[in-house]
């Protein structure tokens, strides 16, 4: 898209509504404190790797970081959810909330003056640590479109999705997954390769994983087996592109598997899924 800034440009310009549920939830909440308290409590209901964090001390301070996935270089999501951040602040409350300080851990050459009109105050790249602080204060302000009816029955429905999650999924079982997804489209997905893209042995991996009652089989089943259901969603995907991002050699042994796992062909699961 020839837009170096692209995570800012959608910050600046989408319309926060199509955030969805962590939205509204904010949206209703009565003060900016506790809209920001249900962010950090629910945003792993719309993103389980993206962390919010919420905590207060002298200031009011919003820090976001990743759930078992590297931080490295990332800029666009990273940017996106930053920026986006203080401006659902600004709208919620109907006020140019200005950060006292608003630091991103990559590195970013070139003009960044945009970005600094934008916020209100230096940008700060290169930091230790993603984050932003408001004034203490700014936690009694009130969000202009509260509904404590709306807010009630949204509070429920996250307090559910949260309760149906898988209780406990660790960092471990997220680092495990995340090494599998990127070995799938390759077929090579060995408990080895996994181990040694840990920093850990295949024994140490199994130990540590017995530990909390998992085993590498069933992860590897369970992981293919979501992202199956996930992929069959998009119609773009050809039947035979999933078969391959999800390591089978064939088409064939795909739907072997996939009917096992659902009792379903992936051509019935997607038909039924249209309907």
């Amino acid at each position: 898209m020839q837009d170096e800034c692209l995570g800012f440009t959608l910050a600046r310009d989408h319309d926060p509504r199509e955030v969805g549920l962590l939205y509204y939830v904010m949206a209703s909440s009565r003060t900016l404190g506790e809209a920001l308290k249900r962010l950090a409590r629910y945003s792993k209901v719309a993103n389980e790797a993206l962390v919010f964090g919420h905590r207060e001390g002298n200031s009011l301070i919003i820090s976001l970081g990743y759930s078992g996935v590297p931080r490295h270089s990332d800029v666009h999501q990273m940017e996106f959810c930053m920026f986006a951040a203080v401006r659902i602040c600004r709208l919620l409350t109907g006020q140019k909330l200005v950060p006292q300080h608003f630091s991103i851990a990559h590195h970013r050459s070139g003009n960044t003056a945009e970005m600094t009109r934008f916020v209100g105050t230096k940008v700060e790249f290169g930091a230790d640590k993603d984050e932003f602080a408001l004034n203490l204060d700014s936690r009694e302000l009130p969000v202009i479109h509260a509904d404590n009816y709306l807010n009630d029955l949204l509070l429920k429905y996250c307090e559910a999705a949260l309760a149906g999650r898988k209780e406990g999924s660790s960092q471990l079982c997220t680092r495990v997954e995340n090494a599998i997804s990127s070995l799938l489209p390759h077929g090579r997905v060995l408990v080895g390769e996994v181990a040694r893209s840990l920093g850990m042995s295949d024994r140490t991996l199994g130990r540590k994983l017995a530990d909390e009652g998992l085993n590498f089989t069933e992860i590897f089943q369970n992981l293919r087996r979501d992202l199956a259901v996930r992929y069959l969603d998009d119609p773009k995907l050809h039947v035979s592109k999933i078969a391959w991002l999800l390591g089978f050699q064939d088409v064939s042994a795909f739907t072997h598997a996939f009917k096992r796992w659902t009792g379903k062909t992936p051509s019935q699961m997607r038909t039924a899924s249209a309907h």
